[in-house]
């Protein structure tokens, strides 16, 4: 029966829409998808605005994990119908009837049982939801927050960086820095790059010497482009520049590590998966920073892995935002030293939690840090009443 007494009786998944794990899924008047770069800025229907393409298309994935004595854990990522029905028709073999400590296991088997068919995407995210929520059930069963069961503290707090248009807000708000949102591409040509660097040297002015400004450029850029936005944001003191190609391109992030001046940082991985992937953004890249995100790299049992591995060249891992479901894991690691979080509120002007109205009990920054309760699981609570679709086994 194992060290807990109780094996998995169920497991169950939804789809939820507005909000929550799929933080795209917003109104239209919301920062997160106006127009900002991004792969598909080339062509002019799809510049706008992000949803114009579908960026919100697949929705929010919750999952269930149930013990045998009625607890129930909790675990969030993005995938919706696809993704629920791979965890209800195939992953859910390797969930019920285990152990509830079995996460080694179960992990191995539904990654093992599914790599025919998917190592990146929709099924990294399904099995990532499964491990978050036998984590958090782990926790509730053994009274003991998830950072406790992996290592427990190294820091009583947080420090965090905030993630959106107004880096200036984010630095009244006690944040150690801002990430904008790159808003022109390639595409915009010499013009575009312009403006990007006019918002760079205006923020700059605004938030002084000492704040970090960094860019998130989404995936969008080419190599030649990317120099010369990293080249001129040095100049301004950027602290990085994120996530410039394509996840496939290792070249294009190899070329530019080589080619970045010593004050400005490569970092990106906020779509890689499995230690396999990060370990190509190391070895081959010679990545600065990696941005795994818990809820699509393989949940917290990968991150882990992910984590000792950068550890042993010496580079920090700064989870993508996933908010309290990250947070637990940074607060227990040396190279983690500060967190992102997203600023969810569609002028970026208030801390609200990140996965609203999803979650009940999220815990925020205050003055721009975070404090973990030593409340079980990852400490948050479903909230049943915001139209949870649940997605029944074929």
């Amino acid at each position: 029966m194992g060290v807990t007494g109780h094996k998995i009786a169920s497991i169950r998944a939804y789809v939820v829409s507005g909000g929550g794990g799929d933080y795209h899924d917003q109104a239209q008047e919301h920062w997160i998808v106006k127009q900002i770069a991004t792969p598909m800025s080339i062509y002019p229907e799809y510049k706008k605005t992000r949803t114009s393409f579908g960026i919100n298309a697949l929705k929010t994935l919750v999952v269930e994990v149930e013990a045998d004595n009625g607890e129930v854990g909790v675990g969030i990522s993005t995938g919706g119908y696809p993704a629920a029905w791979i965890v209800m028709n195939h992953l859910d073999r390797f969930i019920v009837e285990q152990p509830v400590e079995n996460i080694e296991k179960m992990w191995d088997q539904m990654y093992r049982g599914s790599i025919f068919y998917g190592r990146k995407g929709i099924v990294m995210n399904a099995i990532s939801a499964i491990d978050l929520a036998l984590w958090d059930l782990l926790g509730r069963l053994r009274q003991e927050p998830v950072y406790a069961m992996i290592g427990g503290k190294v820091r009583e707090e947080l420090p965090c960086y905030a993630t959106g248009p107004r880096p200036d807000l984010a630095k009244e708000m006690g944040f150690i820095g801002g990430k904008m949102p790159l808003k022109y591409g390639p595409d915009d040509g010499e013009e575009g790059l312009r403006k990007n660097m006019e918002q760079a040297e205006s923020m700059r002015n605004k938030v002084g010497e000492n704040f970090w400004l960094m860019w998130d450029c989404w995936m969008s850029l080419d190599l030649p482009y990317a120099q010369k936005l990293m080249q001129k944001s040095a100049e301004l003191d950027f602290k990085w520049v994120e996530e410039c190609f394509n996840p496939d391109d290792y070249w294009a992030y190899r070329d530019l590590k080589k080619r970045a001046p010593n004050n400005i940082l490569v970092t990106g991985g906020e779509h890689e998966a499995t230690r396999y992937g990060f370990k190509m953004l190391l070895e081959f890249c010679d990545m600065d920073i990696l941005q795994a995100d818990v809820g699509w790299c393989g949940g917290l049992t990968e991150l882990m892995k992910i984590g000792n591995l950068a550890e042993s060249y010496g580079k920090y891992v700064i989870p993508h935002g996933s908010g309290i479901y990250s947070y637990h894991y940074v607060m227990t690691k040396t190279n983690s030293p500060f967190a992102e979080y997203l600023m969810m509120s569609p002028k970026a002007d208030k801390v609200i939690p990140q996965f609203y109205p999803l979650l009940e009990g999220e815990i925020l920054p205050k003055n721009g840090k975070v404090r973990l309760p030593d409340t079980p699981g990852f400490g948050v609570e479903l909230n049943r009443d915001n139209n949870l679709g649940l997605v029944e086994k074929d």
